[in-house]
């Protein structure tokens, strides 16, 4: 199967071609079909599955098949995300997808001036994505209005849920015209979430893309059991001694993100956090060091963990396990992405143990148990002692299997197959 073979017409062919991108995804195969048939659809797949091409594609080839110019503040398209991240993300995929295109697109979001995107606005746009929040305030000041809408795209549904934005999803969707092509995305769906999107869609279709036992095969997985006390000791040896390239840590509140990155600075290791509380020019700014290279690891909330698309997290580490298990599934996903394997640790202190039964219970898998040997008070004097970093070899590090679904070695880092177009 190509993009051929779906229907793509050239100029979209040609820009997934120039970005090395020659197979479809399962949940691209499922969902390109019946949106080029201008049917509205709830889409289910994993997270690094390329849900976002997925829509972008079919959007693009049918506002070519009927060319219109958008009036300023009037666009064609709107596509809601739950975080800036996320925002930015897919307008970037609209941006490398329509390449050979001249539809003009718009991330507008808080955290920065309005000016600028208020400007941009004036000029009209065609294609506008948002957060809820921003997109709002400037509906209210009047300088967009949604009555041209054609399509809407709600992605992460479940997410936009999670952070309270029910009410203002409906107050967009009110202004919507009631004709338009509608598309609801995310990589799980409870049934309150099902039953909210139902409520705004027409006769959908439902496409679910199969689990490819990426979070079995291509990451593994490993959880130690650790005294909250203990956790940065454990997270400095791991770093120190194991092969973790760029590392993404996960912790429970933006508090403890910016303790856990100032404490990695302390023993020389390059670090930063993000979380909401940033400032956008902090994030951006973090997530570019971090996609660079400049720092190490990034410490971050759950906020990132739908914003970040890097193909290269070699590591995942939850300090803190979520107290949502669908969290850890989108959280691990950052690494393993693009057929690339990966390597997710996780820290579960004594309070933690119900969270782990729901990931274990969600998953259908146990995740092995790693041992963890240190010689306490030489890595406790570690953490806080920039100048005197832990000696190599000093202490180890060994992980003990259990009986689990997925008993055969990890796959190699980086077996890349095919490049796959998000």
């Amino acid at each position: 199967m190509s993009f051929a073979n779906l229907n793509i017409i050239d100029p979209l062919l040609r820009a997934l071609a120039k970005e090395g991108y020659t197979t479809p995804t399962p949940i691209q195969m499922l969902a390109i079909p019946p949106l080029l048939d201008g049917k509205d659809l709830v889409g289910i797949a994993q997270t690094g599955t390329g849900k976002t091409a997925a829509f972008v594609l079919p959007i693009l080839q049918r506002m070519m098949a009927e060319r219109k110019s958008s009036p300023p503040g009037v666009p064609r398209v709107l596509v809601l995300a739950p975080t800036r991240e996320l925002a930015a993300q897919i307008g970037q995929s609209f941006a490398t997808y329509g390449q050979f295109l001249r539809f003009r697109h718009l991330v507008i979001f808080g955290g920065v001036r309005q000016g600028p995107q208020v400007q941009m606005l004036s000029r009209g746009v065609d294609i506008l994505i948002a957060t809820p929040g921003r997109l709002l305030d400037l509906m209210n000041q009047g300088y967009i209005e949604l009555k041209g809408v054609e399509f809407f795209v709600l992605d992460e549904i479940d997410r936009m849920l999670d952070m309270g934005f029910i009410k203002d999803v409906r107050r967009v969707v009110s202004a919507l015209p009631k004709k338009r092509n509608s598309l609801f995305f995310s990589a799980t769906m409870s049934q309150q979430t099902g039953e909210f999107a139902e409520s705004f869609l027409t006769d959908p279709v439902h496409v679910e893309a199969p689990h490819t036992t990426c979070t079995l095969d291509c990451i593994d997985q490993s959880v130690f059991f650790v005294d909250q006390n203990s956790k940065n000791s454990l997270l400095m040896e791991l770093l120190r001694e194991g092969d973790m390239e760029r590392v993404l840590v996960f912790a429970r509140t933006k508090h403890r993100a910016d303790k856990v990155a100032t404490m990695l600075e302390k023993n020389r290791i390059r670090a930063d956090a993000i979380h909401g509380n940033k400032s956008q020019n902090q994030r951006t700014k973090a997530m570019h060091n971090f996609k660079s290279g400049h720092i190490q690891v990034l410490v971050a909330t759950d906020i990132a963990a739908r914003g970040i698309d890097i193909d290269d997290i070699t590591h995942v580490v939850n300090y803190d396990l979520p107290n949502e298990p669908e969290s850890y599934v989108h959280r691990i996903g950052r690494t393993g992405r693009a057929g690339a394997s990966g390597t997710a640790f996780s820290f579960c202190a004594a309070d933690e143990r119900s969270f782990l039964r729901d990931i274990e219970r969600l998953t259908r898998e146990q995740i092995k148990v790693a041992e963890h040997q240190f010689h306490s008070e030489k890595a406790k004097s570690a953490v806080g002692a920039a100048a005197k970093p832990v000696p190599p070899n000093r202490s180890r590090v060994t992980q003990r299997s259990l009986q689990t679904k997925s008993m055969g070695k990890p796959a190699p880092r980086r077996s890349h197959t095919a490049r796959v177009a998000y």
